[in-house]
């Protein structure tokens, strides 16, 4: 069909919506005059549809002399030669001439007084974030009510790179802690251009380790786990407690263990029964970078336990990458095979190679992996029956030490 009015105007929204035209603050050359997309009426259609040619003619001419006497675009005209209507003068081409053309005709005039401000307040306080304000004008847009105090943050990380304390004591006016903590991801963005590299931890990323990216103190990772030994104290008069403490102090401890049973089920944790020099740590999925600071941890037989799926041997993996002896216990195809009635469904199964595997636990890993068993198929460690477990259990007390 013939371009409407309707038509061009979306087209000149679209380059709003990308952020095209306030793009034109940081061009070395602007895209205006620009011409805008124009599907004309063909011969055919003055002849068959005349009056609706005609009709379209002048619902286009009133946009380029509308009544308030300024018109947001420009027509080209042309004379068609027909057979039977005539000579017809006919729109050729449609041209915005100017920025301030298009910003009027989408109502957009405010805002782009805005994101001149936004301009230069950075430009005075912080140059190399205008980069930022070039790929993201809207987004800089919407945060304008905030920017202020995002380069005021920034500012303050630059004349105190890597401070060493937590987010709370940033002590800036009219700035919480909440501030930063909501825009971690933006200024996230902005720091990786204002800060030089040796200011970047590059290995940290996302917002869940802004804190640890820019030098920050974060929350400490908490470590929890249970003594099932009655005869062994963490803290005196406590028999088999359930603690929690720091990565650090966890990685302190000095307990006469034997074995330590890892476990990603809390129920699991909490039931395991008592066994002689051994503690049971909650597991924490994938992620084992706290618990690889207690290298105590080398000297004492480590079981861990996890759901007999794809990420349950996916896990088992990555914690050998910091301790190699771990081995895995009731994750063998035994168990999932007596535990047949309870198999479940894996959403989103684990398709890389491990390497870290003995023998016995590829072969399984391959074969949940390629759907052997069914499809997708897993057991959920909190479905082992609790006679198989405590005999499991039994038999690490005869694995030497």
């Amino acid at each position: 069909m013939w371009t409407t009015p309707h038509d061009l105007k979306a087209q000149m929204q679209r380059l709003w919506d990308k952020g095209e035209l306030l793009r034109e603050a940081f061009a070395a050359t602007s895209r205006f005059p620009l011409r805008l997309t124009l599907k004309t009426p063909s011969t055919t259609d003055i002849t068959a549809r005349f009056d609706a040619v005609r009709s379209w003619i002048l619902e286009l001419s009133a946009l380029a002399s509308p009544p308030s006497g300024t018109p947001a675009l420009r027509i080209v005209w042309h004379d068609v030669n027909h057979r039977v209507q005539g000579t017809q003068k006919m729109p050729a081409s449609v041209w915005i001439d100017t920025l301030d053309d298009a910003l009027r005709w989408l109502g957009r005039q405010k805002d782009w007084q805005h994101f001149q401000h936004l301009i230069a307040q950075t430009s005075e306080q912080c140059p190399a974030l205008l980069a930022w304000l070039a790929k993201r004008p809207l987004q800089a847009l919407a945060l304008t009510a905030d920017w202020p105090r995002l380069l005021a943050v920034v500012s303050w990380i630059i004349q105190n790179p890597r401070p060493a304390l937590y987010l709370r004591q940033v002590d800036l006016p009219g700035i919480h802690t909440k501030f930063i903590e909501m825009h971690r991801a933006v200024l996230a963005e902005l720091l990786d251009l204002a800060l030089p590299e040796e200011h970047i931890d590059t290995s940290r990323s996302g917002t869940g380790q802004f804190a640890a990216r820019y030098g920050f103190l974060d929350k400490p990772v908490r470590i929890r786990f249970r003594l099932l030994d009655p005869e062994m104290r963490v803290m005196a008069a406590l028999r088999c407690p359930d603690v929690t403490l720091d990565a650090e102090s966890f990685s302190r401890l000095h307990l006469n263990l034997q074995r330590v049973v890892i476990t990603e089920n809390e129920t699991n944790f909490l039931a395991l029964p008592a066994l002689p020099g051994t503690l049971a740590l909650f597991g924490a999925g994938y992620g084992w970078e706290a618990l690889a600071q207690a290298r105590w941890l080398e000297k004492c037989n480590v079981f861990y336990w996890g759901d007999i799926d794809t990420h349950g041997f996916a896990i088992l993996d990555q914690l050998r990458g910091h301790f190699p002896h771990v081995e895995s216990l009731l994750m063998d195809q035994a168990t999932l095979e007596a535990h047949r009635p309870f198999w479940g469904r894996e959403e989103k199964p684990f398709r890389g190679d491990l390497n870290r595997l003995n023998t016995t636990e590829r072969a399984l890993y391959d074969d949940l992996r390629d759907n052997r068993f069914g499809d997708q198929v897993r057991l959920e460690q909190e479905f082992t029956g609790f006679d198989t477990v405590q005999h499991a259990l039994q038999r690490t007390l005869s694995v030497s030490h």
